[in-house]
């Protein structure tokens, strides 16, 4: 049974027959030139499995990365980065281990796994990925051990005489012409066959080994060393750093321990943890490497999890070491500053510059040769048609010849990839998937052997693959996008309108912001208003696209996004031009959204004579270039901090000119209302503190003021209609919010208690049993305003119905001040303008008189029923 294999599928591209080579239809597929002769199943569990996973998870990276990532992470971040990334390996080892042990396993590793496990077509996607993968890490290390020898024996380009053993030319074509010959060499090895490269990397390894213990004899038996490291600069100049190396010393290990993370000298970019891990984790996905070599195992089923497993173990346990050996003996100048001080500190450096290309070219040569087996399984089963039908020729001995041409052929046309760590990750999720859906599935087939998994351990490994390639790699989370992008169109459909429910309204807000320098607080605040609904900033640009070259608005839309970024509130941006504020504003309030996304409240600044505060002088993240580099790094989308302070102009001054006149602001409140949308107006939130991300306020000493009354109609008694109820909806968002969640809410009832008519006792009562309908929890405050009212004229003439006395304006003001004075925000009815476009002056004189000098205020007019007393 050793030699059964049914292929997958019968026919391959078009429908076509595919023979092998003129081979007959019904042949074997072995028999690409005929049944080998000889069993090519040679291979034991060390040399078949151990010695090419442990090569394979060696590689470069323990030799010139190691004190990259222990200088960057510290010694207990790099000690964490290995035992994450070692557990996200094993995850996934334990599922190869339930796989290989439930039943015979022929060649192509992994393809063969999953292609029997989740069909044809998942396997055979996965497994020309998975080739694709083994090729351009082959390229990959191929170029790193050129780049090795040209560090020992490469000329001085600029220079024409060759000293000492530099003698090696150097330049694009001779690094092409180094890197033809290891291929060819690596070429040739896999060429005789697997017997031939297991013993070659037997020999590797153990030149490896030497080096290792050369390593750890020289943390002993080399005196403390001072160094001077060189590297050139941005320009011409030139870098020195002096570096120590200290032999073991607490001192050396204490200072190594934390992080500090720093500029790369090589890429020129600030590392973090997320980038040091990654280039730790590129050192773990070499753990299919003899599971790679299934059709060369004697017992496959046996050797792949026993080796892979002792290999893992003795990788794990020579990482582990070599940090805490580099640790407690290199500075971290010697260990950031250069990748190959393991050559400076040996007793004789030669042993590190073997074990650097031993471990190179055994890498090069376990991915050739993996990748040769996985073309050579996809040939077998068809999947591909006549393309790779010469890949099911093998030699007398059962070694896929043609398939390795086909592999150093691709290799010597790649170049680095730098996806090379993402498609082994999606190889390896593959695999979990592969075991989780038998193992779901309950297959009666399914009866592996190897019993140290379970479905959590499938699941847990899949989800950590998915997130280390998102880790290592960020276009991934752009591929990300396209599949949230298709999700959200689909429930944005869903999102049917004509389902809304009183009992599920939410805050659906269009901020209006001119210039975000002096409205930094308000769009912070607000941010605290939305509970979970549509939040967007707009802004109109003036201006008539007819006179313009382009459209100006699409230039500002990364400066905006940014601004978001930087404040840290979850908001959309929507930008337009137009001839008028008022103009714009109606755009945006008809076409902002989709479907059931779209606004319903609108929220604009305060119309006054103050001079704002410039909020990005006040705030270290709009003006500390040196966090931006730190923390945010490279991600910028092209909008660094000088260019964001430089977009968006300096705050107006007093005699600056407005490009909105009183009449068209209080016309963009009507227009709102007019078109069934609630309108909020702040004011004086420049004064309020603590809305910003890093801020740790609860509000547990602040206070949320409620006058549901319109204070400028004082004949109007209902605190039961749609704006007042509005109104207590919007303060009860505000105090269910982080910074907010603990401040006190009161409301203030307005009563004349002189009146001859005591309905008010009965109001209050009638209110308290509404809060209690409505589950907002608020002390309520009487507040006698006789004394106010007394100032309200009542005129005779119709058009003076809208005008209000200063005496009276002034003592709302007055109470106001006399019990809100306090309070962190207020909340105020605005009143609905007058539809008289004369009166809006008026209207807006008003209502600054009653908020003059009140501090932070939102007026709000509701015009949508928003609460609901059943369940």
């Amino acid at each position: 049974m050793s030699n059964e294999r049914t292929p997958l599928m019968t026919s391959g591209v078009c429908g076509l027959a595919v023979t092998a080579c003129g081979g007959k239809s019904d042949a074997t597929p072995e028999s690409g030139s005929g049944t080998p002769t000889v069993d090519p199943r040679k291979l034991n569990t060390f040399f078949g499995v151990m010695v090419p996973t442990i090569l394979s998870m060696f590689s470069i990276v323990l030799f010139l990365r190691t004190g990259f990532v222990v200088g960057h992470a510290g010694l207990l971040q790099g000690l964490l980065m290995v035992i994450v990334a070692y557990t996200i390996i094993s995850l996934t080892i334990l599922s190869i281990c339930a796989i290989s042990t439930n039943g015979a396993i022929q060649g192509g590793g992994a393809y063969y796994m999953i292609s029997r496990s989740l069909g044809p077509e998942f396997g055979g996607s996965i497994g020309l990925m998975f080739f694709l993968a083994k090729v351009c890490a082959c390229g990959e290390y191929v170029l790193g051990l050129v780049e090795a020898i040209l560090d020992i024996f490469g000329s001085d380009p600029e220079s024409s005489v060759s000293q000492g053993v530099r003698v090696l030319p150097q330049g694009y074509w001779y690094g092409v012409l180094y890197s033809s010959v290891v291929l060819l060499l690596c070429l040739l090895v896999c060429l005789v066959g697997a017997k031939i490269y297991s013993r070659t990397s037997f020999v590797i390894l153990i030149l490896v080994t030497v080096s290792l213990l050369s390593i750890f004899i020289s943390s002993v038996a080399v005196k403390p060393r001072d160094f001077i490291i060189t590297h050139k600069g941005s320009g011409n100049e030139t870098l020195r750093y002096n570096a120590s190396y200290t032999g073991f010393s607490v001192t050396t290990l204490r200072n190594n321990l934390g992080s500090g993370y720093s500029l790369d000298y090589s890429t020129n970019s600030v590392m973090s943890f997320s980038t040091v891990f990654a280039v730790m984790f590129t050192s773990c996905t070499g753990i299919m490497a003899g599971a790679n070599m299934s059709g060369d195992l004697k017992t496959p089923s046996i050797s792949i999890p026993k080796g892979t497993i002792v290999a893992v173990f003795y990788t794990f346990a020579v990482y582990v070491l070599l940090f805490l050996l580099v640790g407690a003996t290199c500075d971290r100048t010697l260990l950031i500053q250069d990748y190959g001080f393991l050559q400076r500190i040996n007793i004789w450096s030669p042993l590190v510059t073997v074990g650097i290309y031993c471990a190179s070219l055994s890498a090069a040569m376990c991915s050739m040769i993996g990748a040769s087996r996985i073309l050579h399984a996809l040939a077998l089963d068809q999947l591909f048609g006549l393309p790779l039908a010469p890949a099911t020729i093998t030699s007398s001995s059962g070694n896929p010849w043609v398939a390795v041409l086909y592999t150093w052929g691709l290799a010597q046309l790649n170049a680095v990839a730098s996806l090379v760590t993402v498609f082994y990750l999606l190889a390896y999720a593959a695999v979990d998937l592969a075991c989780l859906a038998l193992e779901w599935a309950s297959a009666p087939n399914f009866r592996p052997t190897f019993q140290l998994f379970s479905w959590h351990t499938c699941l847990l490994g899949i989800v950590s693959c998915l997130v280390m390639m998102f880790v290592i790699n960020p276009i991934w989370g752009y591929i990300s996008q396209a599949l949230i992008f298709h999700q959200v169109r689909k429930y944005l459909l869903m999102l049917d309108v004509r389902k809304d429910h009183v009992k599920f309204w939410r805050p659906q807000i269009l901020l209006m912001v001119a210039n975000p320098r002096s409205s930094c607080q308000l769009i912070l605040f607000i941010n605290q208003l939305k509970k979970g609904g549509l939040y967007v900033l707009g802004h109109v640009q003036l201006g008539d696209l007819d006179s313009l070259p382009s459209d100006p608005v699409q230039q500002q839309y990364n400066f905006w996004l940014r601004l978001v970024d930087k404040l840290g509130v979850k908001a959309f941006v929507d930008l337009t031009l137009s001839l008028s504020v008022r103009q714009g504003t109606q755009h945006l309030l008809r076409i902002t959204g989709l479907g059931g996304m779209k606004p319903n409240t609108l929220i604009l600044g305060f119309y006054d004579s103050c001079t704002p505060e410039d909020f990005f002088l006040q705030d270290s993240a709009f003006c500390d270039a040196s966090m931006e580099l730190g923390s945010e790094g490279e991600y910028n989308f092209g909008v660094d901090l000088p260019s964001l302070q430089a977009h968006f102009p300096p705050v107006r001054h007093v005699e600056s000119p407005r490009w909105l006149s009183p009449e068209e602001y209080v016309g963009i409140i009507s227009d709102a209302i007019k078109m069934n949308k609630n309108v909020c107006v702040g004011r004086y939130f420049f004064q309020l503190e603590g809305e910003d991300k890093d801020s740790k306020v609860d509000g547990s000493e602040r206070t949320i003021d409620v006058w549901p009354l319109n204070l400028l109609q004082p004949g109007s008694r209902d605190y039961e209609d749609v704006c007042s109820l509005f109104l207590l909806q919007m303060a009860c968002v505000l105090n269910m919010s982080n910074k907010w969640r603990h401040a006190r809410m009161r409301i203030f009832l307005n009563v004349e208690t002189e009146s001859s008519d005591q309905g008010w006792v009965v109001n209050e009562e009638t209110f308290r049993e509404l809060l209690k309908k409505l589950r907002i929890r608020a002390s309520i405050k009487i507040v006698p305003w006789d004394s106010v009212v007394q100032h309200h004229l009542q005129p005779e003439e119709e058009e003076a119905k809208e005008a209000l006395s200063e005496d009276f304006l002034s003592a709302v003001n007055s109470m106001l001040m006399e019990h809100s004075s306090q309070a962190a925000v207020r909340f105020l009815y605005l009143p609905r303008p007058s539809p008289q476009r004369s009166q809006n002056r008026q209207y807006l004189a008003q209502v600054e008189a009653v908020t003059n000098s009140l501090g932070p205020t939102l007026l709000i007019h509701g015009v949508t029923p928003v609460t609901s007393t059943d369940l």
